[in-house]
């Protein structure tokens, strides 16, 4: 997650626009575009980088969660009410959620540090802990979604497959009844660790035989890059649900305390403390599909 998130900042400053898929483009006519974009960057190179070298790494994975989660409910959702029927807004809009329930998860493996800042906004750190039980629900939801697209648009995602892999049709309909099994899987109690962890599995043998090809054969399209670092991070995500998957069930959300750890050993913050098709098409040919 860390990789990815710095990877992304990167490109928001070489490109000074929003060319990931994290926050949709904005309208030309907000002001301060390039600058929005630049501090959006360095926002996410920052916690990136925190959480790659363990200095504030929680309370940063926190924070990134809560505001991909802001994307996608007051940028993306509106916009894709706006436009239902554009299936490609609707998978970024996953993405973005998908991510924010990555950067919980990775919160959940991350030991507090009561600092200065954990202990200056210790109200803020302890709301935000409550939404890490849901990571693995918001990634599931997004693996599932891209599953049922499979079946959807088949001449277009057989045509992501890469040309030398026979049978590009049966690894559409395998990889979207996979994504499906790996989207309910990993919050089903009985199958929650094996469907998280072959489900990232999966996605990492993406990026090797699907996404670094792609990225390498048009070296400098930012849509390529993005969507290595992407399936990267996706992949990571699944990897750190299936320690989770050993509590799985949503009586962790509505139970007495969030548990989701590679220790099983999450304690709360305090305690730590104090102790449509044609848009589809274009926009998914674009973006590279789901991931």
């Amino acid at each position: 997650m860390g990789i990815a998130m710095v990877a992304f900042g990167i490109q928001h400053l070489v490109y000074v626009d929003f060319v990931t898929r994290l926050v949709p483009k904005l309208p030309v006519w907000v002001p301060g575009h390039s600058l929005l974009a630049l501090g959006f960057g360095v926002a996410l190179s920052m916690a990136g980088t925190l959480i790659l070298f363990r200095k504030t790494a929680r309370a940063s994975a926190l924070l990134l969660g809560a505001a991909l989660l802001a994307s996608f409910v007051l940028l993306y959702l509106p916009m894709s009410f706006v436009e239902p029927s554009n299936a490609g807004l609707w998978v970024n809009a996953g993405k973005a959620l998908a991510l924010s329930g990555g950067a919980f998860l990775a919160a959940g493996t991350l030991p507090s540090e009561p600092n200065g800042f954990e202990l200056r906004f210790t109200a803020l750190i302890d709301q935000l802990e409550k939404f890490i039980p849901l990571g693995t629900y918001f990634l599931g939801t997004f693996f599932a979604y891209c599953g049922v697209l499979h079946f959807v648009y088949v001449k277009l995602v057989a045509a992501l497959v890469p040309a030398w892999i026979p049978g590009h049709v049966f690894w559409t309909y395998f990889s979207g009844v996979a994504l499906i099994a790996g989207g309910v899987g990993m919050n089903v109690r009985p199958t929650a660790r094996l469907a998280a962890a072959l489900s990232a599995l999966m996605v990492f043998l993406w990026v090797v035989l699907l996404h670094i090809p792609r990225a390498l054969a048009a070296f400098g399209d930012s849509n390529e890059t993005t969507a290595v670092f992407e399936a990267l991070a996706v992949a990571g995500a699944a990897l750190l649900a299936a320690p989770a998957g050993r509590r799985a069930g949503f009586e962790h959300f509505v139970g007495t305390r969030p548990i989701i750890s590679s220790t099983d050993s999450l304690r709360s913050g305090e305690q730590q403390r104090a102790g449509a098709q044609e848009a589809w098409i274009t926009t998914a040919q674009k973006d590279q599909g789901c991931v």
